[in-house]
């Protein structure tokens, strides 16, 4: 072989291995539900820090609740060849196709805030739902004193929430003078506002309304206002995000938040997934104990 020849092979050899190491440059791949919620931007700051700061790399997709957009972006980065998923699901059901392929790969995936329904994940953090929504029934349960009628605005195709609301009947149960008298899907905040609007319409009598998140329970609030009712319903939010904490300090009807730590979660889910890299074992779930926020 001449030199010239030999050259020219370890430059295409180089070339390769670089293409290899450009196809595997993103070590691990994180799909998010939406951009559209303060949440979901807290956890998307948190990954970017934390892998900043633990000098790896990190790809944040934003599914923005289609769940189309989702599974075509796990496939994406499936075939880029990343070593670990992080995702929040748009569908809890819907996304067992996309984790069933990027198991099928050997990519270990992660789930975060909401998660996965028919399969086994290396991890789940998130927020003790189901304890949260304890905390709000009996909140709920504190401020009407026992007694009258409320509602739920749900968002059932997300897991989280379904153990959040059934928390939430679980702890108004305890109270037989409580009835839950409507329970209605409002998964925007402008879909929670006329939900919220037909709620009270439909029975003038609720002393107090649960939204499963912070934008069904700033609708709710409005709507309260609206229907000329204010000082009469009370209102509880679910996930502490800053315009919530200010609407329980300021607004009247606005009573109480179920707080969850979208920071914890993300620098979680970058520290679970450098294990995950290095062959290390991590717990199954990894639960964060939401917190209760009220007028101070």
């Amino acid at each position: 072989m001449t030199l010239k020849h030999f050259a020219k092979t370890l430059l295409v050899s180089a070339s390769l291995t670089l293409a290899a190491a450009s196809a595997h440059a993103e070590g691990i791949g994180a799909s998010l539900l939406t951009q559209q919620h303060p949440f979901y931007n807290e956890l998307a700051k948190a990954i970017t820090a934390e892998a900043e700061a633990k000098n790896v790399s990190v790809e944040i997709s934003i599914a923005n609740q289609d769940l189309n957009k989702q599974l075509a972006d796990i496939e994406d980065f499936i075939v880029k060849g990343v070593d670990v998923i992080i995702m929040s699901p748009v569908d809890s059901k819907g996304a067992l196709a996309a984790v069933a392929r990027a198991k099928a790969a050997g990519i270990k995936v992660i789930t975060v805030d909401v998660p996965v329904e028919g399969t086994e994940v290396a991890s789940y953090i998130g927020t003790d739902n189901y304890a949260g929504g304890v905390m709000a029934g009996e909140l709920m349960a504190e401020q009407l004193g026992g007694k009258g009628e409320v509602a739920i605005i749900d968002y059932p195709l997300v897991q989280s929430v379904v153990n959040r609301v059934n928390g939430f009947k679980e702890a108004i149960a305890k109270h037989p003078d409580i009835q839950i008298v409507s329970i209605q899907t409002g998964i925007t905040r402008a879909e929670a506002l006329a939900v919220a609007q037909n709620m009270l319409q439909a029975n003038p009598d609720i002393d107090g309304i649960f939204g499963f998140g912070d934008d069904a329970a700033l609708a709710a609030a409005v709507a309260v206002k609206s229907s000329g009712l204010t000082g009469k319903v009370r209102v509880i939010g679910f996930d502490g995000m800053p315009e919530a904490i200010k609407a329980v300090d300021s607004d009247p009807d606005f009573v109480g938040v179920i707080q969850q730590f979208p920071d914890q979660m993300g620098k979680l889910a970058i520290e679970t997934a450098i294990k995950l890299q290095a062959g290390e074992d991590v717990p199954a779930e990894q639960p964060i104990v939401p917190g209760v926020y009220v007028k101070k």
